[in-house]
């Protein structure tokens, strides 16, 4: 679950800006058409080192093509996400988190906090979810990934510097609503999977983006998917559904002529469930883009 949750779960949670030797990534790109109107949908990866180069060649040209881009999420102002986090997130009443975890657990909770530069007690009122959010993004953010540097945030500036037109299939309250409707016990297991397995945190994301770089979507499916059994409430909430609900948007949107841009998550474009999929069985095909 935990490789699902990396690729799926890091919301904008800026780090550090550690240097990498610039690579060449061609991550993979797929289309929709009709007679009078185009998609292109894109997985992206929510936070990178900078130094990657993958906003070029067949991105760029399906980018600069594009009448408007479509993002999962257009970020609110930071006061107001902020406000959001701590009415979806923070409960003010009830028994302490590290009190919710088995007496080991709890003390791997505390411990990881300082390391994060928080008091020990500073998510004693935060859900489960939550901490288990802000505990994956951290060692991340040691290894130099940042959300600045993530897809999101490039093609966000380039349509902004275009003129384009930007929009989300979701907003803020929407995507946070999803994590916070997952039952208790679903959301302590989250964080006791995430606690357990944070030493492991840097290598799994090296791996996903590898897999991205090359254009390789069965492989970025297996290290998302291989664990999805164990916890079909959560696969359920943040990718089945979201797949169904945006392939009726993109279905909906075939209907009107012009040339779209979409950037989702690229768990939401690997494998045999994925968005792709559920076009199909709307009768939609969506055709890899060679380049």
């Amino acid at each position: 679950m935990r490789k699902m949750w990396i690729g799926v779960a890091l919301l904008a949670l800026g780090g550090c800006q550690a240097k990498q030797a610039t690579n060449d990534a061609d991550p993979a790109l797929w289309v929709v058409k009709d007679a009078d109107t185009t998609i292109y949908l894109f997985g992206t990866v929510h936070m990178l080192k900078p130094g990657l180069r993958w906003f070029d060649d067949g991105v760029k040209t399906a980018f600069d093509a594009s009448d408007e881009l479509v993002l999962e999420l257009v970020m609110p102002p930071e006061a107001e996400m902020q406000a959001l986090v701590g009415e979806l997130g923070m409960t003010p009443a009830g028994p302490a988190l590290p009190d919710q975890l088995p007496p080991a657990e709890a003390a791997k909770f505390r411990a990881a906090l300082p390391e994060m530069g928080l008091a020990p007690t500073a998510l004693d009122r935060a859900e489960p979810w939550l901490a288990a959010t802000m505990l994956s993004s951290a060692p991340l953010r040691k290894l130099g990934y940042d959300d600045k540097d993530g897809a999101e945030a490039v093609l966000g500036a380039a349509a902004k510097a275009a003129g384009k037109r930007v929009s989300g299939l979701e907003t803020a309250r929407e995507q946070l609503g999803y994590f916070d409707r997952l039952p208790m016990p679903a959301q302590r297991a989250l964080l006791i999977d995430t606690l357990d397995d944070l030493p492991k945190a840097g290598a799994t994301i090296d791996r996903m983006v590898a897999a991205w770089s090359k254009g390789d979507a069965d492989g970025l499916a297996r290290l998302m998917n291989e664990d999805l059994a164990r916890a079909p409430e959560l696969a359920d909430a943040l990718l089945a559904q979201r797949n169904a609900k945006w392939a009726d948007w993109l279905a909906r949107r075939m209907q009107a002529p012009g040339t779209v841009f979409v950037a989702v998550g690229a768990g939401h474009l690997a494998g045999n469930a994925g968005v792709q999929a559920e076009l199909a069985k709307r009768g939609l095909k969506a055709v890899r883009v060679a380049y």
